[in-house]
């Protein structure tokens, strides 16, 4: 017989109550967070976008949500933005209505040409039942590469054993331009504590605000997830001061483990001491020695500096479901496979 489910659409974190406060401690991390995910809401929308909070229930409780976002022009898909690194539906475990749970939320999707997952680990263990779930709610499936995500495991405490692991160039880097900062007045702190926010991130905005970045797409995002994050010490603010100037910034999330790095800047007045080289080594010190730290996470893209950091990549991907009974749903099905095909052609 089965069992009855109810699915909620729902605008805000907040309106998930404390029964969901179980199913939120099975996430993969800080990014599938009811703190990441207010934020995001708050602070991280594209303009006209609206979340959709997928609640799926049954006579035990919360058994899914799927955090999903539409967007103008009929754009649908996962509630992910350019600060996402990984994004995972949260599941009940060795639940045995999932699959019809999932199918419900796949004929949900129906009412979209196309629904975009991204970020996705393609080892998650929930992935097959997603596809074959959304399958059998009348979606076509397809994967894409998203972006390349470069980590390292370490072991809590080594920070030694790390540097000595690190490019020769890098180690004599780290080195030599240590000791001229120190020479020069400079010094690193790395930050925690909700007492210590406010100049820390004083200090990290005016850094961001000389540095060689381009404008933030959602400017209130970083510091409105660093507060949010402060409040459960979930994150590490690394400064690097000159006498009394801030000339270099970055932040970490930090949970079970894994250290994450969201964003870094320096000053390039002040490049000839390496800011961005010296603060990075001194953080990662910090995260390994005293945090105890397992993995090392450098976010998204394949930016060259992360491969004197970390040494393994690995590929975050992202899932369609599309509706081939819209036009624009068989158009993007064609597109896909034929670039698919073009691909495997020139190999």
């Amino acid at each position: 017989m089965n069992i009855p489910l109810t699915m909620r659409v729902e605008r805000t974190v907040a309106a998930l109550d404390s029964t969901w406060d179980e199913l939120f401690a099975t996430s993969a991390g800080l990014q599938s967070s009811r703190p990441w995910l207010a934020t995001t809401i708050a602070a991280a929308l594209p303009d006209g976008a609206e979340p959709h909070l997928l609640a799926m229930s049954d006579k035990a409780g919360p058994l899914a949500l799927l955090p999903m976002l539409a967007g103008p022009n009929r754009a649908w898909g996962s509630l992910t933005t350019p600060y996402t690194c990984l994004y995972q539906p949260l599941l009940r475990p060795g639940a045995a209505e999932l699959a019809e749970a999932i199918i419900e939320i796949g004929r949900y999707c129906r009412k979209w040409p196309i629904t975009r997952f991204e970020a996705l680990d393609p080892d998650w263990p929930g992935l097959g039942l997603l596809r074959r779930s959304l399958t059998k709610a009348g979606l076509v499936t397809r994967t894409f590469a998203h972006f390349g995500n470069w980590h390292e495991q370490v072991t809590p405490g080594s920070w030694n054993t790390y540097l000595a692991a690190r490019p020769g160039a890098l180690r004599e880097t780290i080195r030599r331009r240590t000791r001229a900062a120190e020479r020069a007045g400079a010094r690193c702190e790395v930050y925690s504590t909700p007492s210590e926010l406010p100049a820390a991130l004083d200090a990290y905005e005016a850094v961001y605000r000389r540095s060689w970045k381009v404008p933030e797409p959602f400017p209130a995002f970083n510091g409105t997830l660093i507060r949010a994050l402060a409040e459960s010490g979930n994150v590490r603010i690394g400064i690097m001061w000159k006498d009394d100037t801030p000339i270099a910034a970055q932040y970490w999330s930090v949970s079970a483990g894994v250290a994450t790095v969201l964003k870094l800047a320096h000053d390039e007045q002040f490049k000839s001491l390496s800011p961005g080289t010296v603060l990075s080594a001194a953080t990662i010190r910090r995260l390994i020695d005293v945090d105890g730290v397992r993995e090392l996470d450098f976010g998204r893209g394949d930016d060259s500096y992360k491969q004197g950091w970390a040494k393994q990549r690995r590929t975050r991907i992202g899932l369609l479901a599309i509706n081939v009974q819209t036009s624009v749903g068989l158009r993007q099905l064609i597109a896909h496979d034929a670039g698919t095909l073009r691909r495997v052609s020139l190999n």
